[in-house]
């Protein structure tokens, strides 16, 4: 996959984009980044990229001139989406859909946002990553591109890795353990140490389902779940009641 980033700050990504599992998919070519500074585009001497909205409103507004000369530059926009307060919240579901495009391109915002004419012609998509307000949109754009990075096979060193994640499958993921087994009196589950691998995962699964439902309730009405997923809740709903 090929990622264009928009922004005004590149640096920013100097340290995301060089360590641990982007990194590695770039060293293997399976990931390619550009950053792309609209600063560069801006043709008035100071480099200007903001100016006053019309109307009369507080703040700056990103200019348009340098956005769209940015965007002119590029080779290969592919989906264009823009990193906004306003836009759709960003979630797996929408992680797995823009790993499937071969080339993405992030619009960084920045001060009181971008001026409309930006959004309106260049971009596919606006997207959010939560009910706040961020300085700009470059640290929403490094969890948009880790978490579409994971989905692109080869970047992960297991394939299993993505499927077993929180959300995958619309349920926050199971508790783990690992060695040693016994720590300060802190006992690993017994069924993990089972060797039963139906136990275990049956157990897994009602933990998906527990700490869901008491972190994320929200989540199961979202999530199809079988006949044993309702009887499992069930249990969990009663054991949490009789606390």
């Amino acid at each position: 996959m090929h990622i264009n980033i928009l922004s005004l700050f590149p640096a920013m990504f100097s340290g995301p984009l060089t360590e641990s599992m982007i990194k590695r998919a770039i060293d293997k070519d399976i990931l390619n980044i550009d950053i792309v500074n609209p600063r560069d585009y801006s043709t008035d001497k100071h480099h200007h990229v903001d100016d006053v909205p019309f109307g009369g409103d507080v703040g700056m507004l990103l200019k348009p001139e340098p956005f769209f000369a940015a965007m002119e530059d590029i080779k290969i926009p592919g989906h264009v989406i823009a990193m906004v307060p306003g836009g759709k919240v960003f979630n797996q579901k929408k992680a797995y859909e823009l790993a499937q495009y071969p080339a993405l391109t992030i619009l960084c915002g920045h001060y009181e946002g971008f001026d409309q004419r930006i959004l309106d012609n260049l971009v596919d998509e606006c997207i959010s990553v939560g009910d706040f307000v961020l300085t700009g949109g470059e640290l929403p754009a490094m969890l948009v591109i880790d978490a579409v990075a994971r989905m692109i096979p080869g970047v992960l060193g297991s394939e299993e890795s993505a499927s077993r994640d929180s959300f995958y499958n619309g349920l926050l993921k199971y508790p783990q353990y690992t060695r040693p087994r016994q720590f300060r009196n802190l006992s690993v589950p017994e069924v993990l140490l089972s060797g039963n691998h139906q136990n275990i995962a049956t157990w897994r699964r009602r933990e998906m389902l527990r700490v869901t439902y008491e972190n994320r309730p929200d989540l199961l009405e979202k999530t199809v779940l079988t006949e044993d997923d309702y009887l499992l809740l069930a249990e969990i709903k009663n054991d949490c009641h009789s606390k």
